[in-house]
């Protein structure tokens, strides 16, 4: 199999690439960045200045310095011929340890010997050892999982010039894999964990991720259950990856049966009871009758609500928890649960973080040629796009809150944006109700808004306002309020006067937004069934913080009397609602113009960028038809990997046309590789599924019966050939 292209990147001053490095490393967080590989040229031609390239990579074997200076020969001797124009002096290559939080590096001088050391958080050198060997290694392996892209392209973008590679290519790497993760397992909380878990541990990791995510990618379950179960025997808690594992490989009675002995030795271990959950979830979904999907969404609802009492402070098992009341279509506890997670700021993937280059070179395999994939790139920077596609903030979300969106976007698809609004204004305070219960006229001076936010109000005015005349006349008939109030300290007034200019100056915004929002409505001439204008705006939930204010004011039992049918809504969540509503008004005017277009025999037109936005935003509201039919006008104008992503997820979960999901492996595959990338854990879950369902043999047929060039089916061959390595289901014959 031929290798990627090597990028380039030169630089502006010798070394500062290296020198960058070192300095970032007391900010790195987790499994860190790709490996660097930096190497000095020079021009064969005499007197010529010396000059450094770099590039990242990952799914280098680092198990050795041995095995990196290999890497940094098979570089150095690409150049050798008659067609060569530089040389190559010296190569480094840094691979960052996690564990001890040290910088790998190998020093290969051309000629001379090889040196090893590495770089600590200070800048400081000190000597590489084998136990830091063994913890670079498995870090390597974990950041090539982490890394690598899902097949949309998003992450090749993210970071320029990333060449990446599968780091387990046989039996043999991933007996040294797991056995490295076996040696290491119990201090994998060091490397950190996803952005949905608050507090790293055993069995809730970077380490453990990356496991989970290659037995499923691979298909070698047993080897899994052979890992757990080993370290099972030094601590019970190990017992929900292997019940994980165990349901991945279909042997679910077994999964269960270990759940349960584990759950007596320890009741309250939450990521046990949140994989019971979960799998009972799952069985609900599929349930042959109500009695029995009824029955088991109750078992799923006492563990989900058991694991938020063993971590209240953990975003998924809250998560799971409104997630098990979504199913059972109980809106108002869904919402509710839904307030009461915890969020998280989103922390991404340690980045490089490297000077401006003074020249890139991004060079082009002929082995990758294929005339609609070279196209992408020229024709995706010019296309037009509607500012307010580039404006949909949902888009941006990550962590916790795409999680929380999601599920909110579920209630949606269920039961619509109108019902939605009328459990909303159940279940919490809403702020025009707040506002009239406490600017009413008879509204007495010593109550405050926390205790009286659900008080009726008599005679409510406009706005919740009291008119100027009826606030003249109070202080005509109180005169010695009046005298009270000016007596009363300045610093005071001061502070009360300018949280009243705010509240004016917020309820001003908010107008003017809300007619800016309305004038938009009206000025699309939409119809038939429902228009944009026919979506309500959600109004604001009141503040938490300007209830809690007045707290000091009112009795605490006054206050949990009033307030024990409504809650307050946390800001993250109110926030929600109104990025679900700015999604939903685009979507609505998006299909509305569609059906007027097609009721008139018209093109609808937009760019490839436009259909490609409209695509991913009928996926969050989770309109899979219209998802498609946006992606494949996208792929009608220019190759756009994520569009073919998108429809690829929507043939592996419908199982359609086998033919169709081929072709756009193949497609994908190609650009990948492309872009320097050999191994997406993705593509290879795809392949591994197809050859499941259909058959290795019938699978290759179709591969070679496509009309592409042979070099193009070359490389999608290579994933079906390391299924057959793993001897992956269905390669049998």
């Amino acid at each position: 199999m031929v290798a990627p292209a090597v990028p380039e990147l030169t630089e502006e001053v010798l070394l500062e690439a290296i020198d960058a490095r070192t300095e970032s490393l007391v900010s790195l967080r987790e499994l860190g960045p790709p490996d660097l590989v930096h190497l000095i040229k020079q021009p064969l031609r005499s007197g010529g200045k010396q000059a450094g390239v770099y590039h990242h990579v990952t799914g280098v074997d680092a198990s050795s310095s041995a095995s990196l200076a290999a890497y940094i020969n098979t570089l150095a001797y690409k150049e050798f011929g008659p067609s060569a124009t530089t040389k190559t002096l010296e190569g480094t290559y840094c691979c960052y340890n996690a564990f001890s939080r040290v910088d790998m590096r190998v020093h290969a001088p051309f000629p001379g010997s090889v040196e090893s050391f590495c770089i600590d958080e200070r800048g400081e050198k000190r000597k590489a050892t084998d136990e830091l060997w063994l913890e670079t290694y498995l870090c390597s392996v974990l950041r090539a999982y982490s890394y690598a892209d899902d097949g949309t392209g998003d992450t090749i973008r993210k970071i320029i010039g990333v060449r990446r590679f599968n780091p387990v290519t046989n039996t043999e790497t991933e007996h040294r894999f797991l056995s490295a993760a076996e040696q290491l397992f119990f201090r994998g909380w060091q490397l950190g964990s996803d952005s949905i878990v608050q507090v790293p541990n055993a069995v809730s990791n970077h380490l453990t991720a990356g496991l989970l995510k290659y037995f499923h990618t691979t298909g070698r379950y047993a080897s899994g259950i052979n890992l757990f179960e080993k370290l099972r025997a030094q601590n019970v808690e190990v017992a929900s990856l292997l019940s994980k594992v165990l349901f991945m490989g279909n042997e679910e009675v077994q999964g269960i049966r270990v759940l349960h002995d584990a759950l007596k030795q320890s009741p309250m271990d939450y990521v046990m009871l949140d994989t019971q959950a979960e799998f009972l979830l799952k069985k609900a979904e599929v349930a042959t009758t109500p009695d029995q999907k009824d029955e088991r969404l109750r078992m799923a609802l006492g563990c989900a609500d058991r694991s938020t009492i063993a971590a209240p402070s953990e975003f998924g098992t809250w998560a799971r928890l409104a997630e098990v009341y979504v199913t059972m279509e109980d809106w108002e506890n869904a919402l509710t649960t839904l307030n009461s997670c915890p969020m998280f700021t989103y922390q991404d993937k340690d980045a490089p973080v490297m000077p401006e280059p003074r020249d890139i070179n991004l060079p082009t395999l002929q082995e990758t040629r294929l005339d609609e994939i070279d196209s992408e790139p020229e024709s995706r920077y010019s296309e037009q796009v509607d500012p307010s596609l580039l404006n949909l903030r949902a888009a941006a979300y990550r962590g916790t809150f795409k999680h929380a969106y999601s599920i909110l976007t579920e209630m949606t698809s269920k039961i619509g944006w109108d019902q939605l609004l009328k459990i909303r204004s159940n279940v919490f305070v809403m702020e025009d109700e707040y506002r009239e219960k406490q600017e009413s006229s008879s509204y007495p001076k010593n109550r405050n808004a926390s205790t009286d936010a659900l008080r009726g109000t008599p005679d409510p005015t406009v706005n919740g306002r009291t008119s100027e005349a009826e606030v003249d006349e109070e202080k005509e008939e109180d005169p010695e309020e009046e005298d009270k109030d000016e007596e009363k300290d300045e610093d005071k007034d001061e502070e009360k006067d300018e949280e009243k200019d705010e509240e004016i100056e917020e309820e001003k915004g908010k107008e003017k937004a809300e007619k800016e929002a309305d004038s938009e409505s009206v000025a699309q001439t939409l119809v038939p069934n429902r228009g944009a204008e026919d979506i309500e705006r959600p109004s604001s939930a009141v503040d938490p913080e300007e209830v809690k204010k007045g707290d000091d004011s009112g009795s605490k039992e006054d206050h949990f009397s009033r307030l024990n049918n409504k809650r307050l809504c946390e800001r993250w969540l109110d926030s929600l609602f109104m990025v679900l509503y700015e999604d939903l008004r685009v979507y609505t005017i998006w299909r509305t113009q569609m059906a007027q277009y097609r009721a008139q025999s018209m093109q609808y037109k937009k760019s490839a960028e436009e259909w490609e936005i409209l695509g991913s935003l009928a996926e969050r509201l989770q309109h899979v038809d219209e998802a498609v039919e946006a992606y494949r006008a996208c792929l009608a104008q220019r190759f756009s990997p994520k569009a073919l992503s998108g429809i690829l997820k929507v043939f592996e979960k419908t199982k359609g046309n086998t033919r169709d999901t081929v072709a756009a492996t193949i497609r994908l595959v190609t650009w990948q590789y492309r872009w320097y990338s050999e191994f997406s854990p993705d593509l290879l879950h795809t392949v591994r599924m197809l050859i499941e369902d259909e058959g290795a043999v019938k699978i290759r047929s179709i591969i070679q019966a496509t009309n592409l060039p042979q070099n193009v089916l070359d490389l999608t061959h290579h994933y079906a050939a390391l299924c057959a390595t793993f001897r992956s289901s269905g390669t049998d014959g």
